[in-house]
């Protein structure tokens, strides 16, 4: 069952503003450091940053809040698998928002994807609640699973 989706449009060029602007002080306000260690190492480092931050933003979306009532923007964090593909992993209010909103019997897994095409960066993120036992042992979820590459 779908428990929220959201999705954010994110503008690459804008973001390069801000890290030129407020540089570590943006950086350490919305990513954490495996996000930073990532977006950092990459040849298009505003834009892993531009997709890091839909990916939040949608995920305040799909959580049913949007950037409000606690959630702060380390709450939630996007790494990678070994695959490459994205993995949201959320703590603090924002795992307590979606504990509060998983079914008993149920497990939330958080499915997220990310594209760009510049100037554009784009999230989009599905919270789905699976029957526990449901046996799909090898697919992420929200804070489990295979742990992150930086």
């Amino acid at each position: 069952m779908i428990l929220g989706i959201g999705t954010d449009l994110c503008n690459i060029e804008r973001i390069a503003r801000t890290l030129e602007r407020f540089g570590d002080r943006f950086r350490n306000r919305v990513f954490t450091d495996i996000e930073q260690r990532k977006a950092e190492a990459r040849a298009d480092t505003p834009g892993t940053y531009a997709k890091r931050w839909a990916a939040k933003e949608a995920c305040s979306k799909a959580l049913g809040t949007g950037l409000r009532m606690g959630i702060a923007w380390k709450d939630m964090a996007v790494t990678n698998l070994r695959t490459g593909q994205p993995v949201m992993h959320v703590t603090g209010w924002a795992r307590d928002r979606l504990d509060a909103m998983t079914p008993a019997g149920h497990e939330a897994i958080i499915h997220v994807t990310l594209t760009d095409d510049h100037p554009w960066a784009q999230a989009f993120v599905v919270i789905e609640a699976r029957p526990l036992g449901h046996g799909d042992a090898g697919v992420p979820q929200g804070t489990a699973g295979p742990g992150p590459v930086a």
